[in-house]
């Protein structure tokens, strides 16, 4: 499990255990099944190859195997302990005793870079090395050291989980010991240096993964101290007390990480008033400042909207929350690790509270936004994640338009790669009462009711292409009371649940955005299959969105949907297809992109024709256009950019 809550007093859920879920066809079966096969090893290849990353490097050197210089970007640290703590997982849940090995190795390696006191930074120690007088800890605010303690401390805790071996805990344990006593004796320069804090999360599953009380109070020094720093900025949430926080600001991975990690702190103390933070900052985020693929984070930069209204003192913000509603298409910025930090709050809210809301936010997200940062086949990679894209632009942006083998910095593609080895520990949850059912597909999970009776389901389903999913009761020692809680999300309008073949009539089914509970006395081979509505929906944005105005997007089940040029008949312009108002799409099942079936949509467009635009032209008269009607194909958002460098548009005008 990841985030285990099993004794947290004001978390309402908690994760099953890793080796006690399997996928077993399907969706997600394939996409695990190439993370353990390509993903996890190219990942390793380009960390370890020191012309492409110098990431491993980086450890050799501090750790005076190897000659050489420091190679930035100094969180490359935590971007190596991210990928560790994927390849952990997928040692866990498919065992193999080379991989096992080798992350011992690994682990040697980052042992000897440690100092005694605990602290580690690759930087640092080959400094102190080469240059002692400038080798200070903690100095640099931009050296991300907490940050990558944070993943460092994460990994471990998977690490174990997954192997039972301690060589890892007790390297995280010394580093969280260094914590403990930097930040004992605050300064306020030192809570500065806590951005991108990931080690609220490390710190608290370092707590409930060893019972050490002393992480759970360093873990409230550490959120209480961010109160303590003077200029605080919205770049990076620290303007206001936190407490006082009413909108998503900023830098919208550092927002996420930090709004993960207080819902993790709220689930072991119950401090209302970080709750209301959590509720009403969320709230911002999704009804305000989230796109219709999840995507948050809109702006490459800006200023911030809020930190000040003199011109004199104007806030640089960088890939950031921006004002309400301020959500562009061709420039959206969404950088990968922000949607991974959105499904961590998320998954923590949901937790909290029992509220299928979140599962929503989450599944849309996770099928769309955070999914298309990388490629069908799992090797190349987008940092940030566009709604539109034109071949030619009068402007350039600072990353790449199409998924590259390697991004530095490399934040993102282990960030990514981790979440995919992992997502078996999001698919269900469980209280007293029974079990939740969060992530659907082809699935084995066994668990415990309350009675301490072990019970094996099975799911079958071809979500998220298809609305029919049954579960089965395969093994059980004898008749149980429980509750089976099945997502109803809120885009099926229309669903039915049948208990051995007899329709289930619950409030829950009629009401989408909600768990539907099924409690009864359960026996063997008992069979519940839920059905969903899948029709083809038509979006519009809220008016105040003025790049949406007049645009519709198109989304199925948990999937929304893109047009890309390589589908548009030749000579086509993307920019003057149209979307008739009486539209009736077909689903196109089984097309295959890299070897990964998926399902295309297909209707009817139109297509505007128009005199090309002169060189220096603004604005022309409008004149009247004949539009012609065409075979409209619409590939899956989170496939995009696997067949060529094309253009593409999630949103369409209306005719």
């Amino acid at each position: 499990m990841l985030t285990d809550t099993r004794k947290s007093p004001y978390a309402k859920l908690t994760s099953i255990d890793m080796k006690d879920m399997q996928w077993t066809k399907g969706f997600w079966k394939e996409k695990v099944d190439r993370c353990r096969d390509v993903m996890i090893p190219n990942m390793w290849e380009l960390i370890k190859d020191a012309n492409i990353s110098h990431i491993y490097r980086n450890f050799e050197i501090a750790a005076g195997r190897a000659e050489g210089e420091y190679r930035n970007p100094p969180f490359n640290d935590g971007d190596f302990y991210k990928w560790l703590e994927g390849a952990s997982y997928i040692l866990g849940i498919y065992p193999n005793d080379e991989l096992d090995k080798q992350l011992d190795k690994i682990i040697d390696l980052i042992a000897e870079v440690q100092r005694e006191d605990g602290y580690i930074f690759t930087k640092q120690a080959i400094e102190s090395r080469q240059n002692p007088a400038k080798a200070k800890a903690l100095t640099e605010v931009h050296n991300f050291e907490v940050y990558n303690i944070g993943h460092l401390i994460t990994a471990a805790c998977i690490h174990y989980r997954a192997t039972g071996k301690r060589n890892l805990l007790d390297i995280a344990e010394n580093a969280a010991g260094y914590l403990e006593k930097v930040f004992g004796s605050l300064q306020n320069a030192e809570a500065k240096t806590a951005i991108c804090p990931s080690h609220y999360m490390g710190v608290i599953e370092l707590y409930r993964t060893t019972g050490n009380k002393r992480y759970l109070d360093l873990a409230q020094t550490l959120i209480a101290i961010r109160d303590k720093v003077e200029y605080g900025t919205d770049d990076n949430q620290d303007r206001l007390l936190l407490k006082e926080q009413h909108k998503a600001v900023g830098h919208a991975v550092r927002a996420n990480y930090l709004y993960a990690g207080v819902a993790d702190l709220y689930a072991e103390v119950g401090d209302e008033e970080y709750l209301a933070v959590l509720e009403r900052v969320w709230d911002n985020v999704v009804h305000q400042k989230m796109y219709i693929t999840g995507g948050c984070g809109a702006l490459y930069d800006g200023v911030s909207p809020y930190g000040s209204f003199d011109y004199n003192y104007v806030q640089r913000i960088h890939q950031a929350y921006g004002r309400e509603y301020e959500l562009p298409n061709l420039t959206a910025y969404n950088e990968t690790c922000a949607q991974i930090g959105s499904l961590f709050w998320n998954w923590r809210m949901l937790n909290l509270s029992k509220d299928a809301k979140y599962a929503d936010v989450f599944e849309l997200t996770l099928y769309n936004s955070a999914l298309s940062g990388i490629s069908i086949d799992g090797k190349k990679f987008f940092y940030e994640n566009m709604l539109r894209r034109y071949k030619e632009i009068p402007f350039d942006l600072r990353w790449s338009r199409q998924r590259e083998p390697f991004i530095s910095p490399f934040c993102c593609p282990p960030n990514l790669v981790r979440t995919i080895a992992e997502i078996g520990s999001y698919a269900y949850a469980q209280d007293a009462d029974g079990i939740y059912v969060v992530v659907y597909g082809s699935s084995n999970v066994s668990f415990l009711t309350a009675d301490g009776v072990k019970v094996d389901l099975a799911q079958e389903t071809n979500y998220p292409w298809d609305g029919s999913i049954s579960f089965r009761i395969d093994t059980m020692e004898s008749p149980e009371l429980f509750s089976l809680f099945l997502r109803i999300p809120s885009w099926s309008h229309k669903s039915n649940i049948l208990i051995n073949s007899s329709e289930f009539d619950d409030t829950a089914v009629k009401q989408p955005g909600m768990f539907a509970e099924i409690r009864r006395i359960w026996k063997q081979g008992d069979v519940v299959t839920l059905n969903l509505d899948m029709h083809v929906q038509m979006i519009e944005a809220h008016p105040m969105v003025e790049e949406d105005r007049n645009q519709v997007a198109f989304k199925r089940g948990p999937i929304v949907y893109c047009l890309e040029s390589v589908d548009l008949p030749k000579g086509f312009d993307i920019r003057n297809v149209y979307i008739p108002k009486s539209r009736v799409f077909a689903v196109e099942y089984g097309v295959e992109i890299d070897g990964e079936s998926v399902t295309f949509l297909r209707g009817k467009g139109l297509y505007r024709k128009q005199p090309t635009w002169k060189e220096g032209q603004l604005y022309r008269e409008y004149a009247d256009s004949v539009y012609n009607e065409f075979e409209l194909r619409l590939v899956p958002y989170f496939a995009w950019d696997n067949r060529g460098f094309g253009e593409m548009t999630v949103w369409l005008p209306l005719a």
